[in-house]
């Protein structure tokens, strides 16, 4: 793919033009607006020391696709040499000229009869670097687009996380069971068990509003997420936790003066003991125990922080809500703040957002219809705007012709009839609204660049797709347009797929008939996946393996397989892994009802070269 080079509008991409903002996060329970000055820029953030992530799949009777990833600070001009090891034997360099366009290569040459492990080198300047980590595929392996990971015998799984637990630059898994009381497991990339944590007698009420104070994974409801909390190299697992929780070490946990009350462990990533502990605040114990949505964010822009989205219902009534930060250091867990929504009229849903709207390096906290600073005050509401609750929204560099992100969100039973919106995603400013008469309840709404004729990203719900940056309706026909679930990287280019109830799909916009509006890709179930996830989603989907194209992550039935689904098509686009784009890897540490995951550039037809991302990796 060629592209052009450019600069994403606010984007931070040379060291000569950052101002590190040393000043600490303080508590805050109060909402306020934010300044309209220009921000510092914020120091680049500490990243996952990321591997090649080699992973090669049968892509007919005698091919096989091999893929990897560039890097985010990989040097311009990077080239690649592949090396295949047949049953064990000598390496042989499959290519004949250093590979410099997209990072994967079709070997059309291998004896599938017998094992074949393949590794690249990076060739740097001319001169061959360090081989890569080896994957190999079995002799006489399946054609077939997966990777299978074995499982322990155990109950049925609705999520898995990833991220480094033992620090060889390549992802672990971790996965929750729904059995009672709850489990959690953690596994190496090589499927290797490695602990598993008992959450408990509190576990065991697994209601999807008001459930036990150890409960997770229920509803939009998480309390789980997996990241390097500490940027040693190593992830951690955060778990929202109460009495009777037994660690990965055999540690039982009973810290709590009642069985109420909760707290927020930080784990070790390969044994699953509880590094820190720091009580949950206590403002909401009146009407019992919290839920909880996890994820990870850059509030200072260089270190992560646990952000905690936490619920519970008021008598048989409304919500209250609580954000609330923590910073760990390695051995201390401790609070930078906590929000508390109050009477205020905020808006929330079923998914949150953590990502930098203003371009200044750090990240805010976005719900569907607010916005909080980094520093936990509020930024912005949309409900001047009309907005209510509502189950579906986005964040992303939706028009690329515009500076900075927008943002767009559907509505449950709003009254006014409002259905769905598009609005700036750094201010909050409404650029456009679609409404109806009576009350509106839209289930879905979606974003992503399906429609190569037009601009930018399409927008839809249940009433038509629209080009995003001018309002354009482009396809009137529900019956024909793509169903607003998840998007997906797979095919190659630089358009987005679709993900549905384990249907990888490819809208067609010229098609004429409903019979091929939306081509099959790929049907999980062909493989033996199930969906999980409000029974039309995987367990996780992102970038984990390979080269820049997605991931989808399923179990088998009887719930002892892990069935990676990973691209057996090649691709001539060239880009870093999106887990190195600061908005897409926080995207990879939320849950809620799963959303897709945005960079923070526009990724689609006509698309610049992304800029190189402000990052460091962990480690130096």
């Amino acid at each position: 793919m060629e592209v052009k080079r450019a600069v994403r509008r606010g984007a931070v991409i040379a060291a000569a033009v950052l101002a590190v903002s040393t000043t600490p996060l303080t508590g805050s329970t109060s909402a306020s607006t934010a300044s309209s000055d220009e921000p510092a820029i914020a120091a680049s953030r500490v990243m996952e020391r990321l591997g090649r992530g080699v992973v090669a799949v049968r892509s007919g009777s005698s091919s096989v696709l091999v893929t990897w990833r560039l890097l985010g600070l990989d040097p311009d001009g990077i080239g690649f040499n592949v090396y295949r090891s047949t049953a064990g034997g000598a390496e042989v360099k499959l290519n004949p000229n250093v590979l410099t366009g997209g990072t994967n290569f079709v070997d059309s040459t291998a004896n599938l009869s017998q094992s074949n492990s393949y590794r690249v080198r990076p060739v740097v300047g001319g001169v061959e670097q360090a081989p890569s980590g080896a994957f190999t595929l079995t002799a006489n392996h399946a054609t077939e687009p997966v990777v299978r990971l074995p499982l322990r015998a155990g109950g049925a799984v609705k999520f898995v996380w990833v991220g480094d637990l033992d620090g060889d630059g390549e992802y672990d898994y971790v996965l929750d069971r729904q059995t009672s009381p709850q489990k959690l497991e953690a596994y190496r990339s090589n499927g290797q068990f490695l602990w598993q944590v008992d959450m408990g007698p509190n576990s065991t009420n697994q209601n999807n509003i008001e459930g036990g104070s150890a409960t997770i994974n229920v509803g939009h409801n998480d309390g789980v997420t997996v990241q390097d909390l500490d940027g040693d190299g190593r992830a951690e697992v955060a778990v929202r936790i109460a009495n009777g929780v037994t660690f990965g070490n055999g540690t039982r946990y009973n810290g709590l003066s009642d069985n109420t009350r909760q707290a927020i462990a930080i784990l070790d990533g390969m044994t699953g003991a509880a590094r820190a502990t720091a009580p949950v605040p206590t403002d909401y114990l009146s009407d019992g125990p919290m839920y909880a949505r996890f994820g990870v964010g850059y509030l200072d822009g260089a270190t992560p922080s646990l952000v905690a989205f936490m619920k519970n219902r008021i008598g048989n009534g409304g919500f209250n809500l609580m954000f609330a930060a923590w910073r760990f250091t390695g051995n201390a867990l401790t609070m930078q703040w906590k929000f508390l929504r109050g009477n205020q009229n905020l808006p929330d849903g079923h998914n949150t957002r953590i990502i930098d709207v203003d371009g200044d390096g750090k990240d805010e906290i976005a719900e569907i219809g607010f916005v909080l600073n980094g520093n936990g005050t509020l930024r912005y509401s949309l409900a001047p705007q009309g907005v209510i609750h509502g189950d579906r929204f986005h964040i992303a560099d939706m028009d690329p012709s515009r500076p900075g992100l927008e943002g767009y969100g559907v509505q449950q039973d709003n009254p006014s009839g409002l259905r769905d919106y598009y609005y700036d995603a750094a201010t909050g400013r409404m650029i456009w609204k679609h409404t109806q008469s009576g009350t509106a309840d839209v289930g879905r709404g979606m974003v992503g660049d399906v429609d190569p004729r037009h601009p930018g990203m399409e927008a839809w719900a249940f009433s038509g797709l629209y080009n995003a940056p001018t309002n354009r309706l482009t396809q009137s026909s529900t019956s024909l347009q793509p169903w607003p679930q998840l998007g997906m990287w797979w095919d190659g280019d630089i358009t987005m797929e679709l993900l549905n109830d384990g249907k990888i799909e490819k809208w067609n916009p010229t098609s004429p008939t409903t019979t091929n509006s939306v081509p099959r890709l790929v049907t999980t179930s062909n493989y033996g996946a199930v969906d999980a996830s409000q029974n039309v989603q995987p367990t996780f989907y992102g970038d984990i393996l390979g080269d820049w194209r997605e991931e989808a992550v399923y179990t088998n039935a009887n719930f002892n397989q892990l069935i990676i689904f990973t691209t057996n098509q090649p691709s001539s686009t060239r880009l870093y892994t999106l887990a190195h784009n600061p908005a897409y890897r926080n995207a990879m540490t939320l849950k809620g009802y799963m959303q897709s995951h945005h960079v923070d550039y526009f990724l689609g037809a006509g698309m610049s070269t992304p800029p190189r991302p402000n990052i460091t990796y962990a480690g130096g």
